[in-house]
């Protein structure tokens, strides 16, 4: 169940003498079975300025205290927000405001996602980078999976293991 004082699990202001390794990032989680076919598809979230990660985890539920709906990130593309105006303040404010308007929506799948929930938060923020200016879910897919890095050895075979087998699998069966 949500928290009853959401706000408090984004913490707004940062400690500059300690910053979390995944604050300011957009992280990635293997969604099983999808991803075993189609590794380019996940579940992803958005970190707050302290690294909580917050993810939209079904209908009206937002994960907001590091905890995402498919276990820990394996990938991360961590964010320069040095262009932000507002900089670690304005970042958290829309992560919360993110939270916020996806805790009254329906899941969707296919059209109103976790995907769809970051590129809320980055599109509230007016935050350009990657030569993208408007956020969707197609753009993160594509950005996370060609530029996010890997965060253990792990997160690259939950990610790919499973589909070298289905296509190890093919060849064998079309080779015999």
């Amino acid at each position: 169940m949500a928290s009853s004082n959401h706000q408090d699990t984004c913490i707004i202001g940062i400690n500059d003498q300690q910053v979390h390794p995944l604050a300011f990032s957009i992280v990635w989680s293997p969604l099983p079975p999808i991803t075993w076919l189609l590794p380019f598809i996940g579940h992803m979230g958005i970190t707050t300025s302290q690294g909580i990660a917050c993810d939209f985890q079904g209908p009206y539920n937002v994960g907001d205290r590091g905890r995402m709906a498919f276990g820990r990130a394996t990938r991360a593309l961590q964010i320069d927000i040095t262009s932000l105006p507002g900089g670690a303040e304005q970042w958290d404010r829309s992560v919360i405001r993110a939270n916020a308007e996806y805790r009254t929506r329906m899941h969707n799948i296919c059209c109103d996602n976790c995907h769809s929930h970051v590129a809320y938060a980055l599109n509230d923020m007016e935050f350009k980078a990657f030569g993208i200016q408007r956020w969707d879910m197609v753009k993160l897919c594509f950005l996370v999976f060609l530029k996010g890095r890997f965060l253990s050895l792990g997160g690259f075979l939950a990610q790919f293991a499973p589909f070298g087998v289905f296509v190890l699998i093919v060849l064998l069966v079309k080779l015999l």
